[in-house]
């Protein structure tokens, strides 16, 4: 399975990155590098490396639990084409995540960012997309409907960009939770009017 492979792949080069920090800094996501010395593969690789365990471990539970769905929820809608379009999704959000750091830093060249987080945020986003009221548990304990966490996950990433306080990216869960919103729509418009079914279905 796809979501299998990406976590193997992700978790085997993080571990090597870990004990290599010269492999890991030529892994990493850094503008200047990338837009003055054309090292465009750092857009993808920083992707496949982390901080740590903790940081490792949780992006791979989140792609885990969710990205099962959303193959599942692909291969119903776009066939043979399913894994196909979930590996773009994944890879779309890597890139996606990452558009405002590359121009707002693309002189900085002591900005660095690692993990899977933007992917992982699209992937996430996606799932939501298609099961709008399946519950997320905040904390693991607490169910929250999964549009509300939408919501929330948004509004608090986009407030925390703004101020800058901790070096998380939270520009990149933004904008990778957004693509993976969007992904869906644009392989196949009518899956809109079906969010928008699945939103209202209550009433």
């Amino acid at each position: 399975m796809i979501v299998w492979f990406i976590i193997g792949v992700t978790a085997l080069i993080s571990y090597v990155a870990f004990s290599n920090r010269t492999l890991s800094s030529k892994l990493q996501f850094n503008a200047a590098q990338i837009i003055h010395r054309k090292e465009y593969y750092r857009l993808v690789s920083h992707a496949f490396i982390h901080a740590n365990w903790a940081h490792l471990g949780v992006n791979m539970l989140v792609l885990y639990f969710f990205g099962r769905n959303v193959v599942v929820y692909f291969a119903h809608y776009f066939g043979n084409k399913g894994t196909a379009y979930f590996l773009l999704l994944y890879l779309g959000g890597i890139l996606a995540a990452n558009t405002w750091s590359l121009i707002k830093h693309k002189n900085n060249y002591y900005y660095n960012a690692v993990g899977a987080s933007g992917a992982v945020s699209a992937v996430l986003f996606a799932a939501i997309f298609f099961q709008p009221w399946e519950p997320l548990y905040l904390f693991a304990i607490l169910p929250i409907p999964g549009i509300l966490f939408a919501i929330g996950y948004l509004f608090y990433s986009y407030q925390m960009s703004k101020k800058q306080t901790d070096n998380v990216a939270h520009d990149a869960h933004f904008l990778g939770a957004v693509f993976g919103f969007v992904f869906p729509i644009l392989l196949q418009p009518n899956l809109f009017q079906r969010f928008i079914d699945n939103l209202f279905s209550f009433l």
